[in-house]
């Protein structure tokens, strides 16, 4: 699959696409920009005048002036000596959606590359080719200078490449797909590791992960709700109408979407003792509405950081000038991570309540950990440890990685956004988060069981058939491990939302 980006507009429903596989192709409408952007590199540089990044040196060195005869040089060092990352490498998709932002990045004609340099990693894209680019020591300004590094150093034929599941050295990578290493022309090794497409795509990735598990969230929730005979009522719209916020309003016409229909909560709408729910299940479009306007203003500023450009100086070719500024600083990509990291953390949090709630006689209703012979089987009792381990250590991460700073390169860049760090963190808290889903999934279609023979909504009964294919009703206690992983496993891929029509981040 292919998406036809036009640089500067790129919609966020595209960064999506290609997060989840699709390779980008430039508009052609792009091209003349570019080579108009290169065009005025050579023409300042006929100037003669020190021009940062150009014919200078780096960063505290931006005074030393470099010689015409050494610029093919300083291109090619600044690459191999930035090219200093750690750890482990960046997973292929979000490398890919770094790639397709630098791409675009460069294709609106401020950087001062050549047309060449942008079509060979728009071929590697198209046919590929992944750089390994290890994930740690990027501190979000100026701009993420050592993974960009990694990347650019692939490009000149330096590093190693994913390939067809194969890491190859970058030379023969290249080669294998007709594909030949760059020589650097000037100020080209500066724009391909100046910006923050690395900060970006991560947190572009933990905003789409965090969607799919909001909206799985969703159903887990209702289903949770019905597994405890809890009440529709805090979901009537004209309780949100009353509070005017855009996520809470949407959030509890899902909920009541979700359950609309349902036998169980019908057997229990009369006669009820019970006058109101635990919050966990009352203020479900509350918080999870919360959650929702959160991840819709991160996905604003993301979409903003992902049409723009990033690096340092910027070319204006129809002056012929070049402008160094700031716009490396990923502070942007740092507020906006940290904020998807509470979304997260509060997702997990709500959830684990429910779980909690649904193991507990007293509160649910249900036999105790949900199993028919408590004592002889202890049922659920360790999964919610599990969710709630889990919960603690997203809690833990989830502490605000932007409030840091530290200066670097000599005191010349004395303020730091961190953003490379709080927008990576995200995938871990992500896959934690999917896991707690996963056992609330378990938890809850395990509670709906012993309200047989009545039966919940159309979709919600769908979802518990969803699950029941791979993990049976669970009778007596056995290993519970594979069960915990095919939940997860649908959580991940999104089935269970795409169920029923959910609101997101659009």
């Amino acid at each position: 699959m292919t998406v036809v980006t036009m640089p500067g507009n790129v919609p966020l429903s595209d960064w999506r696409a290609i997060y989840r596989g699709a390779s980008p192709v430039l508009d052609p409408s792009c091209r003349a920009g570019i080579a108009a952007s290169a065009a005025a590199v050579s023409r300042i540089l006929a100037k003669q005048v020190p021009v940062y990044g150009i014919n200078t040196g780096f960063g505290k060195l931006a005074t030393v002036k470099i010689d015409d005869n050494d610029l093919e040089v300083l291109q090619r060092n600044i690459v191999l000596s930035h090219a200093a990352g750690v750890g482990d490498a960046m997973p292929v998709p979000v490398a890919r959606l770094m790639m397709a932002l630098k791409l675009t990045s460069l294709a609106q004609g401020a950087s001062g590359v050549r047309p060449e340099t942008v079509a060979l990693l728009e071929a590697m894209l198209r046919k590929g080719l992944t750089p390994v680019i290890p994930a740690q020591g990027s501190v979000g300004a100026s701009g993420d200078l050592a993974p960009l590094a990694h990347l650019a150093a692939t490009m000149i034929g330096t590093g190693a490449i994913i390939v067809g599941g194969r890491e190859l050295p970058a030379t023969v990578a290249l080669t294998e797909a007709g594909l030949s290493p760059l020589t650097l022309g000037p100020k080209e090794g500066l724009a391909l590791l100046n910006g923050t497409q690395f900060s970006c795509a991560y947190a572009l990735a933990g905003l789409f992960e965090a969607e799919r598990l909001f909206q799985s969230a969703l159903v887990t929730g209702a289903l949770s709700t019905e597994a405890a005979k809890g009440s529709d009522t805090p979901f009537d719209p004209r309780i949100h109408a009353l509070r005017r916020h855009r996520g809470q309003i949407e959030t509890a016409a899902a909920l009541r979407q979700l359950m609309e229909g349902s036998e169980i909560r019908a057997s229990h709408r009369t006669g009820d003792e019970r006058v109101q729910d635990p919050y966990c299940l009352r203020c479900q479009p509350q918080v999870m509405g919360a959650v929702l306007d959160l991840l819709r203003q991160a996905a604003a500023t993301l979409e903003n950081e992902a049409n723009g450009v990033s690096d340092n100086p910027l070319i204006f070719a129809e002056s012929d000038e070049a402008l160094s500024g700031g716009n490396f600083h990923a502070e942007p990509v740092a507020f906006a991570a940290d904020m998807i990291a509470l979304a997260l953390c509060e997702m997990g949090s709500i959830s684990e309540r429910r779980i909690a709630m649904l193991v507990d006689p007293a509160l649910s209703g249900l036999p105790a950990f949900l199993t028919a012979h408590p004592g002889l089987n202890s049922g659920f009792m360790i999964p919610q440890v599990t969710a709630a381990a889990l919960v603690s250590e997203n809690k833990q991460r989830a502490y605000p990685a932007s409030v840091d700073s530290i200066p670097t390169s000599a005191n010349q860049e004395d303020h730091v956004s961190m953003a490379a760090h709080g927008a990576r963190r995200l995938s871990g808290m992500a896959e934690n988060l999917s896991n707690i889903v996963g056992i609330e999934y378990l938890a809850a279609a395990q509670g709906c069981e012993f309200h047989a023979p009545l039966a919940s909504s159309t979709t919600l009964e769908s979802a518990r058939a969803l699950l029941r294919a791979q993990v049976p009703i669970l009778a007596e206690d056995r290993y519970f491990h594979p069960d915990m992983v095919a939940a997860t496993s649908i959580i991940r891929s999104g089935a269970l939302a795409e169920l029923v029509s959910l609101p997101g981040l659009a």
